[in-house]
């Protein structure tokens, strides 16, 4: 853990005394530091392209009087720096008064280790592997013809302080490892890409040569996109595979659960608590207790502990996600969701892990139960409405079913709805439910955050597909 009164006239006694006396007349707020360390390191064109490390050091401190939120940061740990950021927020909030609810439930529970990752791995390490990536890859086969592999790694360190002196902390490894490969054939060319990782060591995740499993996953993406036909257009059913399909329940359905937008009401969930919002058997959570998982937390960014926080269940709307601001004027709880990039941004509701829970039905029931339809494996890119849910995904992996039978991978599909009423479309849910490999980035109001998302193969009874078929 940083200790960040090492290095500076601020004492830790200081900083408690400033931030009760600037909060003593505000409904919440906190003062958050952090230490964040950074490396990012790219393969491309047969060489080591970049290598790059960066620190960053600073604080955030917030006050907030009914919906009036000041703020203020500074990349300076100083008593002078925080003096001045105490006036800016005294100076914001001067003619508003509210009544201070410091009290933050305490928990134990660690769902990761305090590890440095960067550290934990030598330089000359991760650029042996980056170069095997490279040499394994092009002795596949000749028709390979780029090759790009990545890592990327972080280390967090957060403290925050609350009135009356009250502290927590978080260490916050985090860890990912990408691989793209190009193939041409007959002159056409496609792109595979898969990646890894999550809040633990690289060689967790690499030993025993598994950076070959991500090479292979990456070659096959590629491969089955260069043997694909023009995706057909129209109205049709709609299966989804397991894992990383969930990111369309994250973007569509997950956001307009968030505690701002339904307190606005500008979600289209905004007043549908305790009523019927997806088909039977549908159940989504949002939990931040898995291990080591990309959008796990042991404490949220304003301390309070993490959780799983059951949003839907059997079809029903139970909660919103819910940072300590948006709980407070909706009067209920915080669910541990409160995040931000980092410490010069402001705490917002935020999606951890969000995952449709299993069902009952297999996915090859679903897929015989389908006369003409797409089985859509992966997703890459999209465009979101977040208020109404309508989106845009475009497949990366997926195939045509035809009576039945997955026929022949195909190129160019978008899958094209709005997140609420696709909710009531799902027939079937699967009982074979996966976790997403742990690459997951979700932007909201220009910060991004590490998230996660699960899923077992769902059938939806009806979705437009946007296709390429003439």
């Amino acid at each position: 853990m940083s200790n960040f009164f090492e290095k500076s006239d601020l004492s830790r006694k200081d900083a408690e005394n400033i931030v009760s006396d600037t909060l003593k007349n505000c409904d919440d707020g906190e003062l958050y530091f952090e230490d964040s360390k950074s490396e990012t390191i790219l393969l491309d064109d047969n060489k080591i392209k970049s290598s790059n490390y960066s620190s960053d050091l600073g604080f955030g401190f917030r006050a907030v009087s009914k919906e009036v939120i000041a703020y203020s940061h500074s990349n300076e740990i100083s008593k002078e720096s925080l003096k001045k950021s105490s006036e800016n927020l005294r100076s914001t909030l001067k003619s508003i008064k509210g009544t201070y609810n410091h009290s933050i439930p305490k928990s134990n529970k660690k769902f990761y280790e305090g590890i440095n990752p960067i550290d934990q791995k030598s330089l000359n390490s991760k650029l042996e592997i980056l170069n095997k990536v490279n040499d394994y890859l092009r002795k596949k086969d000749s028709i390979v013809k780029q090759v790009t592999a990545s890592f990327s790694g972080e280390q967090k360190s957060i403290e925050i302080i609350r009135s009356e002196g009250e502290v927590l902390t978080d260490i916050r490894p985090l860890i990912r490892f990408n691989v793209s490969v190009m193939l041409e054939k007959k002159g056409r060319k496609e792109t595979g890409v898969y990646g890894i990782g999550g809040r633990q060591s690289y060689d967790e995740y690499l030993k025993d040569d598994k950076w070959k499993d991500v090479c292979e996953e990456a070659f096959r993406i590629a491969l089955v996109n260069l043997e694909s036909i023009p995706a057909p257009a129209g109205e049709m059913k709609v299966v989804l595979g397991p894992g990383w399909p969930a990111i369309l329940i994250h973007e569509a359905i997950g956001h307009g659960l968030e505690g701002d937008f339904n307190r606005k009401k500008t979600s289209a969930f905004h007043n549908l608590m305790g009523q019927k919002v997806a088909s039977e058997g549908v159940t989504i959570v949002d939990d931040g207790t898995i291990e080591n998982r990309r959008g796990s937390l042991n404490i949220d960014d304003e301390g309070t502990p993490t959780e799983r926080t059951v949003l839907i269940e059997n079809g029903i709307l139970k909660n919103f996600m819910q940072d300590r601001l948006n709980a407070r004027l909706m009067k209920t709880r915080s669910t541990g969701s409160g995040r931000r990039e980092n410490y010069k941004h402001i705490v917002l509701p935020r999606m951890r892990n969000t995952m449709m829970l299993n069902g009952k039905q297999t996915q090859d029931e679903m897929i015989k139960s389908v006369n003409k339809g797409i089985f859509a494996v992966s997703f890459g890119g999209g465009q979101v409405d977040i208020t109404s849910g309508k989106f845009v995904f475009n497949c990366t992996e997926a195939y045509e079913i035809n009576n039945g039978k997955i026929g022949s991978s195909i190129k160019g599909a978008t899958l094209i709805g709005d997140g609420p009423s696709i909710l009531k479309e799902v027939s079937m849910v699967g009982n074979d439910m996966m976790l997403d490999p742990g690459i997951g980035t979700c932007g909201k109001a220009g910060q991004g955050v590490p998230v996660g998302v699960a899923q077992p193969s769902i059938l939806i009874d009806k979705m437009t597909v946007g296709g390429t078929k003439l």
